[in-house]
């Protein structure tokens, strides 16, 4: 096994391996992204051009060239609504990717675990092995995404309906204020909440355990702030990284395919980087709790 995954790791120590690992295995996992989204970026760029979307520069209103520039950037990511081919296209591109990304998400994973136990493998390997797992993985994703609606939606309704009940008969002021301090307090709540069960991914690609949300909530007790941080550290990361090129290249190219193209490569980086460090952080999870993951075996084998 190697040996830099055999010790839990700090919170610095993960953020280390993580781009240490994706710059030493950067082309394979690039490589098993571009697979998966390569086509799917390709007919988004082809339903862009079919659409009217001009592919090098989509020039905005205004005679001089700042004047466009400044045009371009409050233009840049608009969509025509009225097209119905564009819609159409859009849907197509998103339902792709949401089947699509899970699954490029767990060859990474895959390979991850190869690393980590010295094997052999190949990028068509993992893939094979992800697809293996492909309708375990849409099923715990699919319930997921309805949990995550209900910690937010629910948390939500309590606030507007706290804040506007407290502005009405006590004062606007005093509503706006503890509406805010509430919203504060559920998004941290959801945020943790989400950190606990979100490591079903893991469970259901590598240990073949679904829906996975039992064993993630024990994997990630007593970590859960850590872990909480590191990815709004990574939210950060991906989010600088976007912003910085879509500043640069949107005021530059505007709404075309070109940009478009441009942005999902970056995309595929910055998945990449998460996707390496989810990986780390959950096979450091069960380093840490392979005490524990020996005890329930034991458990189980003696209530046979």
């Amino acid at each position: 096994m190697d040996s830099k995954f055999t010790k839990p790791k700090g919170f610095g120590e993960i953020l280390d391996h993580t781009f240490s690992l994706s710059k030493n295995r950067f082309k394979e996992f690039f490589m098993i992204l571009i697979v998966f989204m390569g086509p799917v970026y390709l007919l988004q760029a082809i339903i862009q051009m079919a659409t009217g979307t001009s592919f090098f520069r989509e020039n905005g209103s205004g005679g001089q060239w700042y004047e466009q520039i400044l045009s371009n950037l409050d233009n840049s990511g608009s969509f025509d609504s009225s097209s119905l081919r564009a819609d159409i296209g859009l849907i197509i591109v998103g339902l792709l990717s949401f089947l699509l990304f899970p699954v490029a998400e767990a060859a990474i994973l895959f390979t991850i675990q190869h690393i980590q136990k010295k094997e052999e493998y190949t990028v068509s390997s993992v893939i094979k092995e992800a697809f293996h797992r492909f309708w375990p993985i849409l099923g715990s994703s699919i319930l997921f995404g309805l949990i995550v609606v209900g910690i937010f939606l629910i948390p939500i309704l309590l606030v507007a309906f706290t804040g506007v009940a407290l502005a009405t008969a006590v004062h606007p002021a005093v509503g706006i204020l503890v509406g805010l301090l509430l919203f504060i307090g559920f998004a941290i709540g959801a945020g943790l909440l989400i950190t606990r069960w979100s490591f079903y991914f893991g469970s259901v690609v590598l240990d073949k355990v679904s829906p996975g949300f039992g064993r993630s909530w024990r994997l990630s007790r007593k970590r859960t702030w850590v872990l909480f941080g590191l990815y709004i550290v990574f939210y950060l990361i991906v989010s600088i990284i976007s912003f910085a090129v879509q500043l640069t290249f949107g005021a530059l190219l505007g709404d075309s395919v070109l940009l478009g193209l441009i942005t999902n490569l970056v995309s595929l980086f910055t998945t990449m980087i998460f996707s390496v460090g989810y990986g780390i952080m959950y096979l450091d999870l069960k380093t840490r709790n392979g005490a524990e993951d020996l005890k329930e075996l034991i458990d189980d084998y003696q209530s046979i």
